[in-house]
């Protein structure tokens, strides 16, 4: 029962909301107009005017455009209806258009015409009631409790449409900001799948090229040999083809047959450096500290910086050797990777490698950066601090070298 009521309520304040104005308050002045003809049905021959009939109209028909123009109509309104009390041709026991806009100015009048307007009605009606008409103590506070209530309805009816835009305009806001939220969710996920594409498909490309162009020389030569930078090829572009197969995966929405596989950690370390080794680059991996187990977005971020290092390093610095250092500390993971190449050589694809490399070691809350070193070669130096909540592997010594 009180669904329905309330469900009728709703549908009848929107049909009143969404009405034409002018239609809306003519249908109020008409129902003012009824009470305020009593008076001159029921008075007797002779004591209706012509001025009375004008007066009692003025209290009536500028309530069409009270809401157009409401402080306007609220003192024409209250001058009639000041008149029609005075000369009392027929008078009206209760002013219906004065409540009226009683209403309306505390609805949608401003601060100064609500102010001053109820406080020159209300005076003017204790001055009337109780020197003109000389009320009786009660009547007198029934006669100024009714203009009262409908300023308080007035007030109440403005206090809740303006809190029904405020809440309008903060749905708006949300919605706006979940839709600003989505869109950095959809740029940061493109920014992670085109890092994690460029890391599989630069290394792992960079390997085959680099092996393909060293096959012709050894096929004659070599034949043996040939072979297995053959087979070096298939294998890279097998481990290509499944990572990049992981990274796609995100994009698609139905999973892919198998088990997928796991993300590369700190541990393929040295079987990235033997895989180098295969394309004439000697990797030296050296360890200080106590390695532990990191968050699996900072384990995948260190090995995909220095991954790209030496791919960067293969690619472009031409160089024999390259030491990786991993300096392992109470606050997180320094990582160090510098070849004897040349330091001029950077990435032809405009440097989106070394971009990568900063954007992955700031997303773990690191640093990194990237450059010519001081003794010659190409430097590259990242920061990834430690969450608190790692583990240390067992069986790791205080200082470890791979080369």
């Amino acid at each position: 029962m009180f669904a329905w009521i309330a469900g009728v309520r709703d549908r009848l304040g929107t049909s009143i909301h969404s009405a034409n104005p002018y239609v809306l308050d003519s249908a109020i002045a008409f129902a003012v107009a009824v009470p305020t003809s009593v008076p001159f049905v029921a008075a007797s021959p002779g004591t209706v005017t012509a001025l009375g009939a004008a007066l009692n109209l003025g209290t009536v028909v500028p309530l069409i455009w009270r809401r157009r123009l409401p402080f306007t109509v609220a003192i024409t309104v209250g001058l009639f209806a000041l008149g029609v009390s005075v000369y009392h041709a027929p008078g009206q026991q209760l002013q219906y258009g004065l409540l009226v806009v009683m209403y309306t100015i505390a609805d949608r009048g401003r601060p100064w015409q609500r102010r001053s307007y109820v406080t020159v009605v209300l005076a003017t009606m204790l001055v009337q009631a109780w020197l003109l008409t000389r009320y009786l103590p009660a009547e007198l506070m029934f006669t100024l409790l009714l203009p009262l209530t409908a300023y308080l309805l007035g007030s109440l009816a403005r206090a809740s449409r303006a809190r029904t835009l405020a809440l309008q305009d903060r749905a708006l806001q949300l919605e706006r900001e979940r839709a600003a939220d989505a869109a950095r969710i959809v740029a940061e996920e493109r920014a992670r799948i085109a890092r994690d594409m460029h890391d599989v498909l630069a290394h792992g490309v960079s390997m085959m090229v680099v092996q393909a162009e060293a096959g012709p020389v050894v096929v004659y030569t070599d034949p043996q040999r040939a072979a297995q930078t053959f087979d070096a090829i298939a294998t890279t572009g097998r481990e290509a083809m499944a990572q990049l197969r992981r990274v796609l995966g995100a994009l698609g929405s139905q999973k892919t047959a198998g088990r997928p596989s796991p993300q590369p950690t700190l541990d393929l370390l040295p079987s990235l450096a033997a895989e180098l080794a295969q394309v004439g680059l000697n990797v030296r991996l050296h360890t200080t500290g106590t390695p532990r187990r990191l968050a699996a977005d900072v384990e995948l971020a260190a090995y995909r910086i220095v991954q790209e290092a030496l791919t960067n390093t293969v690619r472009h610095a031409h160089a024999s050797t390259a030491d990786v250092s991993l300096t392992w500390t109470s606050g997180g993971l320094a990582l160090t990777v510098v070849d004897d190449g040349c330091a001029d050589g950077v990435a032809s694809d405009g440097g989106r490698g070394i971009i990568g490399i900063r954007e992955r070691a700031a997303a773990c809350g690191g640093s990194a950066e990237a450059g010519p070193n001081a003794d010659g070669g190409f430097l590259v130096t990242a920061w990834l601090p430690d969450d608190g909540e790692t583990t240390s592997l067992p069986g790791t010594s205080r200082v470890r070298e791979h080369g």
